[in-house]
């Protein structure tokens, strides 16, 4: 019987077939880019957790990469013995195995016991975290472990960090021992159904759907897809599906493909998206949108911020989580229609916001529309500082008042079949602007990847040549955004645009 770890379990919770797929075909897996950063994230908050439950550094971490399953095991037992606390303590019975991320000894009507603590990166208790921490507490009570109790600890962001590396108060628990003790006939169901799931010779017939993606993106989905028959124009496409009679239709008939849903059950969007994907004709109102932004004088500004949210806080005063912006690109274009560029990037590593304001109320001038593409990011970014810089709130919230979306400019008047039902600026820019080509750009290519590198630029540990070379990277991307945002004006207005 092979012995499945609590990852395996929720893995075959969310569908048999990803289960299969990871223990037989385990190089079909693409981890997609959010997924990837969920890790980091989740190993960023592991490690103060450990600080936080140790703060004077005595208890050992358990790390089975260097020490093998069996390993860590006998070292897990030799401490239990100890009465010492671990991180990452090994268990192995029943087909089941685990590392509890804290357990702490702890006495119970004076007899000793344990705590164990399951460290989650969420603001909340998700319901899969619950199985998590059914499975896991199963398994170490299964190898005979006194086990008291079992909590799920996770991240408060309405917390403030102090400063000075104090993270006390950044995690809160939820005690879950009576529902997790609870379900052990439950979770031993779990492991002998996985159990069966991997005795098939062949990978379950199971269909792609919203299981794919809830609780987690799952690595095969792209593999699964391209097993199945595809449908010429995906229902997919349609945009916003809310209404319940749409949403039934699709689910009860299994519409796959955009010419089987009836006309009656489309609004007035989605039935253009269809109409413009069966005929390959763009629909685009140019009237229309030169008369909405005619109203917008020159000179005119292009804003573009991007952030940071750390799990973790990196400077005093911050929340877990909370929008930091540390870059913007801004192009101007004067009266006559000459262009020019202005950005700001801090990779100093320290608290951005502060010079952030500054450079930014001096690049956008005092008057002038600020074009942006879905505004509500930018503008809570400047609501946001102008409570943290009082004395700048007026500037600030001048700013937002000059801010024009453009987005319901594309989305009320413009699309292209190409677009394949998104408004993403990334889906509408290479129908109207191929030659600014994301994909072409050096490393930075979209927001995730410009998060991701700021963090590794402002490491100590990150050389000189590096953050150079980020710092190109991060200048060239976020200008890319601005220059997008100035050929969709130009497009929309019928305005020619001089070069930079």
């Amino acid at each position: 019987m092979r012995v499945l770890s609590k990852s395996k379990i929720m893995a075959h919770r969310q569908c048999p077939r990803r289960l299969w797929l990871e223990v037989n075909r385990p190089n079909l897996c693409e981890d997609s880019a959010d997924t990837q950063s969920r890790y980091q994230i989740g190993d960023s908050v592991g490690e103060i957790a450990r600080r936080i439950y140790d703060p004077k550094g005595r208890c050992p971490l358990i790390d089975v990469a260097s020490e093998g399953f069996e390993g860590a095991f006998a070292r897990t037992q030799a401490l239990l013995a100890k009465r010492r606390g671990i991180f990452e303590a090994g268990f192995n019975a029943n087909g089941g195995l685990a590392f509890a991320d804290v357990l702490l000894p702890v006495k119970k009507g004076g007899r000793p016991m344990w705590r164990m603590v399951e460290v989650k990166s969420s603001t909340s208790v998700k319901d899969s975290q619950r199985d998590d921490v059914a499975f896991q507490s199963w398994v170490a009570k299964s190898a005979g472990l006194a086990l008291a109790g079992v909590s799920i600890a996770y991240v408060d962001n309405t917390w403030v960090y102090p400063g000075n590396e104090d993270y006390n108060g950044l995690l809160v628990e939820k005690d879950l021992t009576r529902e997790a003790f609870g379900r052990g006939q439950e979770v031993a169901n779990w492991v002998e159904e996985a159990q069966t799931t991997l005795r098939k010779k062949r990978e379950p017939s199971i269909q792609t759907g919203h299981h794919c993606t809830h609780p987690y993106a799952c690595g095969f989905i792209d593999y699964c897809r391209s097993q199945e028959a595809q449908a010429e124009f995906p229902v997919e496409w349609l945009p916003d599906v809310r209404t319940k009679a749409l949403k039934s239709h699709i689910e009860a008939e299994g519409v796959v493909d955009l010419r089987d849903v009836p006309a009656a059950l489309l609004n007035e969007r989605q039935q253009r998206v269809k109409d413009c994907t069966l005929s390959g004709k763009c629909y685009f109102d140019k009237a229309g949108a030169a008369k909405q932004l005619a109203v917008h004088r020159l000179p005119a500004y292009f804003l573009d911020f991007e952030s940071v949210n750390p799990a973790v806080p990196l400077w005093k005063g911050i929340r877990p989580y909370q929008q930091i912006p540390f870059q913007f690109s801004c192009h101007r274009l004067d009266a006559k229609g000459r262009l020019t560029h202005d950005s700001f990037l801090d990779l100093t590593g320290k608290n951005p916001l502060r010079p952030f304001v500054k450079a930014l109320l001096g690049a956008c001038g005092e008057r002038g529309p600020i074009f942006v593409y879905n505004a509500s990011f930018e503008k809570t970014r400047i609501h946001e500082l102008a409570k943290r810089f009082p004395r700048d709130a007026r500037a600030l919230l001048a700013l937002v008042d000059r801010v024009v979306d453009l987005l319901p400019v594309a989305r009320g008047l413009y699309y292209h079949p190409d677009q394949e039902g998104s408004w993403s600026i990334k889906a509408v820019l290479p129908t109207i602007a191929p030659d600014l080509d994301y994909s072409q750009l050096v490393g930075v290519q979209d927001g995730g990847a410009a998060m991701v590198v700021y963090q590794e630029a402002i490491a100590p540990t990150t050389s000189r040549r590096r953050c150079q070379e980020i710092q190109d990277q991060l200048l060239a991307y976020c200008k890319r955004d601005t220059e997008a945002l100035v050929r969709l004006w130009s497009f929309f207005t019928g305005k020619a645009v001089g070069a930079v």
